[in-house]
């Protein structure tokens, strides 16, 4: 008996923030099952910057339904996706000298989506299944003190419609770190206080 195959091209798209990609995987699909091509060099060269040319760091999560993590924006820019489960990305521009700073957009994340986050842009997300699986590619190895930038996932000036209530003094939920990050307004007056004194 012969397999029928599907196979899901490679395709992006922009978004509401300048550099940030919304990448769909190619996925070829059969009787057994779907494979996913995460990453090919050839392919992504056409997507993402030249700035890019190789990832210096994978690191994979597992999260707990409706538990947050970020939003950061470390010295580093991102290919990020969803391995097992769901969860709504959320990325923020913090970027001094971007057309589009302060701008904010949500993607709902499954198997097979991935964004391109630039660096100086906020990433976080939010769980929307138990166990969920966040993969993160970088182009630079993370260090401890690391330039960058860190926002509140609480701030209501992002207005972020996070689908699952999050309380500010449950540690299984969100960090104290990530809860007592700064506001994008905070940040925002911050960076523009520097640019003056520069």
């Amino acid at each position: 008996m012969k397999l029928s195959v599907q196979i899901d091209s490679l395709s992006a798209v922009g978004s509401q923030i300048e550099g940030l990609q919304i990448i769909n995987a190619k996925m070829v699909t059969e009787g057994r099952g779907t494979v996913r091509e995460l990453y090919r060099q050839s392919s992504y060269s056409e997507i993402l910057p030249s700035t890019v040319s190789a990832w210096s760091q994978v690191n994979l999560t597992r999260t707990q339904l409706g538990a947050v993590r970020g939003l950061h924006g470390e010295a580093m820019s991102k290919l990020v996706t969803v391995a097992y489960g769901s969860a709504l990305g959320a990325y923020v521009d913090t970027r001094p000298n971007s057309k589009t700073i302060g701008a904010v957009v949500t993607v709902r994340l499954t198997p097979g989506i991935q964004v391109f986050v630039p660096q100086g842009v906020c990433n976080g997300f939010q769980a929307l299944d138990d166990n969920t699986e966040y993969l993160y590619f970088f182009d630079n190895e993370w260090a401890p003190g690391m330039a960058g930038v860190a926002l509140s996932p609480l701030d209501p000036g992002l207005n972020i419609d996070w689908p699952i209530h999050i309380d500010p003094n449950n540690r299984e939920q969100i960090s104290e770190k990530d809860s007592k990050a700064p506001s994008l307004n905070e940040v925002l007056e911050l960076l523009s206080s520097k640019n003056h004194k520069d």
